[in-house]
């Protein structure tokens, strides 16, 4: 399996390459979901809290785990999920409208802050939501474009880029992205939406692909522009970073943070928060005269990173680029 702290070689976005989507008939799979509940759940009777949850993946194999006296709170923002969630009749589970950036709100909402025995944050886009052409997540399918996680909320990638700059443009495809060929596209783009709207899937694609000048085998040309859009009008990264922050201080002492991403922009954001609150207090200078004990550190990492095994990744292609990180709240 590809290394993902190589971004050449890293499947950077949830959109898969076109010969996957089409060969491979997708339900909605859960990714890592026995090894994310096992490093979740360490106390049935306890409290935990679901980030994302979906189409319910997750949530649903968190509460056979839990007992009678188990609770799970989950989130979502898209309507879609928050309908899916209506059909989960359990007087253990409660499901709340929000961003998971929130989640500390939400939890003090339902008197579970500093309570929670785990917090489960699943990021990125869903196979449901990539394989519904009104949601204009993937170029495999034409739909609007859109791409809002909610789409009652914020500004449309049509109403972005109708608008935008071109440099703010190529600064999003190549921070998002890491998209070499930024300006070329974003410059390409520019010229296009002079002559007519690019409010389309296929349209923003075929641009995409007739500017784009050296294709990565396997990986559709457009695959990086897309992914940029949808993390910077969702403000993924800034929204899962304030969740990390979050969840620290929802969780109880001993409580686990489990965090599956699947780009890594999104893991590196992941690595480095686990790192720096096991280290601690580490800009102190060098020669300052502290106590190990008096680090302030709050989490400890679990074990090493976990990846899919090859037979998951054969049920669903999907799952290729997954990486499950883990830590434990100190006391």
């Amino acid at each position: 399996m590809q290394h993902r702290d190589n971004p050449e070689k890293d499947p950077l976005s949830d959109t898969p390459n076109a010969v996957d989507d089409r060969a491979v008939d997708y339900r909605h799979a859960s990714v890592l979901l026995d090894g994310a509940v096992d490093a979740l759940i360490t106390d049935p009777d306890g409290c935990y809290l679901d980030g994302t949850f979906g189409r319910g993946g997750h949530s649903r194999a968190i509460l056979e785990r839990l007992s009678p006296q188990g609770r799970l709170l989950a989130i979502d923002r898209d309507p879609a999920a928050l309908a899916e969630g209506a059909t989960l009749d359990d007087p253990r589970f409660s499901l709340q409208y929000g961003r998971f950036a929130e989640l500390d709100a939400i939890a003090r909402d339902h008197e579970l802050h500093g309570r929670l025995g785990g917090v489960l944050l699943d990021v990125g886009v869903s196979s449901p939501q990539l394989d519904d052409p009104s949601r204009g997540f993937s170029f495999l399918r034409d739909g609007p474009l859109d791409m809002r996680m909610d789409p009652t909320q914020g500004e449309s990638a049509a109403d972005w880029l109708a608008r935008v700059a071109e440099r703010e443009m190529s600064d999003v495809f190549k921070r998002y992205g890491e998209e070499r060929f930024a300006r070329r596209i974003a410059k390409a783009i520019i010229a296009r939406r002079a002559e007519r709207p690019i409010t389309h899937t296929e349209d923003l694609a075929e641009i995409v692909k007739a500017a784009h000048p050296a294709w990565e085998k396997g990986k559709h040309p457009a695959t990086r522009v897309f992914q940029a859009i949808r993390i910077h009008i969702n403000g993924e990264l800034e929204q899962l970073e304030a969740a990390l922050a979050a969840a620290l201080e929802a969780l109880a002492p001993g409580g686990r943070l489990v965090v599956i991403s699947f780009h890594s922009l999104e893991d590196r954001l992941v690595k480095r928060f686990i790192r720096d609150q096991a280290r601690g207090d580490t800009h102190l200078p060098r020669d300052f005269p502290i106590r190990d004990t008096q680090l302030n550190r709050r989490l400890a990492m679990v074990g090493k990173a976990n990846r899919p095994g090859e037979c998951e990744v054969a049920l669903n292609p999907r799952a290729r680029s997954a990486v499950m990180r883990v830590a434990r709240k100190l006391d």
